[in-house]
C-alpha cells in the first residue's frame, strides 16, 4: 500500500485526510497523463450518497477538464456500474467516489482502467508522486480545455445489462432489499421489479449522512427483521457502493460471502461453468469452506484481503468465481469487480433453478464458529506488542495467521479503516470469544 492509496483506493476522513484539493490534483494529473495517450481522453465518474461526494465529484471533474480531458458524470451510482460503463463504452478511465462500508464522514476515490479493472500500482505511484510534488503541470486554455457532460444514460444501460442477465422471471417471489442509503438506491429496486419480483425496501432514503447507518451489509440485523416480519422468500443487503452482497434466507439466517461462494460453486460446477473447478478465496474465508468445496471436487486458492487481489488471482489462474467472506463476489464472465446486485441475481437464479429455498441450498455447508473483533487504533500498529501471546507477524505478508490450541487466529490491519481486525475460529464459540477478547485487550492496552 502507498501513502494515499490502500487496498481499496484513496480513503480517509473527508475534508481532512481526503480533501477537494486532493481530488482536483488527482483529476489534474490523470487528465495530463491520459493526454499523452489520447488527444481527447474520456473519463467516467460515479459517486455514492455521502455529503462529501458532491464536493469531490466536482473537484475531480474540474481537475480533469483543466488538463484537457472530458468528464462524464454518472452521478449517484454503484462501483460496479462505473466498471461496467468504463469497459463497455470505451472510456479511458473510470473513477468512483465512495468509502464503501465506512461511515458517512469518510470518503474515497477508486480508479479503474479502460477494461473496468482497478488500476495497478504503477499508475497509483505516479499519482502519489504528483500529490507530494509541486503540482506544476502545463496550463491549458481555450479549446484545449475539457468538457463536463451528464452521463446518467450510462447508469441506465447498466440497469438494462443487469436485467438481461437473469434466465428466470422472479414473478411470485417476495424479496427484501437493504440499500444501505447508498449508491444502489436508484438501481436495485428497479432491477428486481423489472424481473417480476414483489420488492420490500429499507435503507432507501439517503440524506447525505445516513449511508450505512444501522443498515446495509454491515448491519444485517435490519434486513433479518424485515424478512421475518414480512414473511419474505429472501433478502439481500448491499454496502454503500453496492460492490458486496450479504443475503438473508427465509428463516432470517445470515448468508455471508462464504455461503454464497459455496452455493455458486455448486451450481456452476453442475452446469460446467466453473472454470478449472476452481474458486479464489481470501485468508478471511472459513477453513471449512475449503473443506466443503473439496467435497464437491472444487479446488481453492487463497489470497490477500481485497477484491482487487481476488480479481488479480482469478486472472492469473483463469478462475471464473472468487470472493470474500464480507460479500465481495466476482463472477468474471459478467464483471471485473464485486457486484452486489449481480450476486443477488445469481443467487435468485440458483433458487429458481433448483426450485428450493436459500436455506436448502446451504444445507451441506456449515462454517465452524468464529468471532470477529474490530479494534480501533491510532496511527500505525506495531505487531510486536502481541509477542507476549507468542504471536508474531510474518514479515513477508504483514499479518498473523496461526493456530493456538487448535483454534485459528488471524490478525491483520485493515486497509480501509484505522482498525486491527481479529478473527478466531474453532470448535467452540465461547473459546473463540475468550481468545479474541484476550487479543483485543493486548491490542488496546499494549
Amino acid at each position: 500500500m502507498g501513502k494515499y492509496f490502500g487496498t481499496d483506493g484513496f480513503r480517509g476522513l473527508a475534508g481532512v485526510e481526503l480533501t477537494s484539493t486532493h481530488a482536483f490534483l488527482i483529476g489534474r494529473f490523470l487528465g495530463y497523463y491520459l493526454k499523452k495517450l489520447s488527444a481527447r481522453p474520456r473519463v467516467v465518474i460515479g459517486k455514492d450518497t455521502r455529503l462529501s461526494s458532491y464536493m469531490l465529484e466536482y473537484a475531480l471533474a474540474s481537475g480533469l477538464a483543466s488538463s484537457g480531458a472530458d468528464a462524464y458524470m454518472l452521478h449517484v451510482t454503484t462501483t460496479p456500474s462505473v466498471s461496467f460503463v468504463c469497459g463497455s463504452e470505451s472510456f479511458d478511465l473510470g473513477i468512483m467516489i465512495s468509502a464503501s462500508h465506512n461511515p458517512y464522514y469518510d470518503n474515497g476515490i477508486k480508479i479503474v482502467n479502460s477494461r473496468g479493472e482497478k488500476v495497478g500500482d504503477e499508475l497509483l505511484d505516479k499519482v502519489e508522486e504528483f500529490l507530494d510534488g509541486d503540482g506544476a503541470l502545463p496550463i491549458l486554455k481555450g479549446e484545449e480545455l475539457g468538457r463536463i457532460y451528464d452521463h446518467s444514460a450510462g447508469r441506465n444501460r447498466y440497469i438494462g445489462y443487469l436485467i438481461s442477465l437473469s434466465r428466470f422471471s422472479f414473478k411470485s417471489k417476495r424479496i427484501g432489499l437493504d440499500l444501505a442509503n447508498g449508491g444502489a438506491f436508484m438501481i436495485a429496486k428497479s432491477v428486481f421489479e423489472a424481473l417480476g419480483a414483489t420488492v420490500f425496501v429499507i435503507g432507501n432514503e439517503p440524506n447525505g449522512i445516513n449511508i450505512n447507518e444501522g443498515v446495509g451489509s454491515t448491519h444485517i440485523e435490519a434486513l433479518c427483521k424485515l424478512v421475518i416480519d414480512k414473511g419474505l422468500d429472501v433478502g439481500f443487503a448491499f454496502d454503500g457502493d453496492a460492490d458486496r452482497c450479504i443475503a438473508v434466507d427465509e428463516k432470517g439466517q445470515v448468508i455471508n460471502g462464504d455461503y454464497i461462494l459455496y452455493i455458486l460453486a455448486s451450481v456452476m460446477k453442475r452446469s460446467q461453468e466453473l472454470a478449472g473447478d476452481l474458486v479464489v478465496t481470501t485468508i478471511m474465508s472459513s477453513a471449512t469452506l475449503t473443506q466443503a468445496l473439496e467435497g464437491l471436487g472444487v479446488k481453492t486458492i487463497s489470497t490477500k484481503v481485497g477484491d482487487r487481489y481476488v480479481f488479480e488471482c482469478m486472472q492469473k489462474s483463469e478462475a471464473s468465481l472468487g470472493g470474500e467472506e464480507s460479500g465481495h463476489i466476482i463472477l468474471s464472465k459478467y464483471a471485473t469487480t464485486g457486484d452486489g446486485i449481480l450476486t443477488s441475481i445469481k443467487l435468485m437464479e440458483a433458487m429458481l433453478e433448483e426450485k428450493c429455498t436459500l436455506s436448502y441450498l446451504c444445507r451441506s455447508f456449515s462454517p465452524c464458529p468464529r468471532v470477529m473483533k474490530n479494534v480501533r487504533i491510532q496511527g500505525a500498529f506495531d505487531f510486536s506488542r502481541l509477542e507476549c501471546l507468542n504471536l508474531r507477524a510474518d514479515s513477508t505478508c504483514g499479518y498473523i495467521d496461526t493456530f493456538i490450541d487448535g483454534y485459528r487466529v488471524l490478525i491483520r490491519k485493515s486497509g480501509t479503516e484505522p482498525l486491527v481486525r481479529v478473527l478466531v475460529e474453532g470448535e467452540e464459540r465461547d473459546k473463540c470469544f475468550e481468545l479474541a477478547t484476550k487479543i483485543e485487550e493486548v491490542i488496546k492496552n499494549g
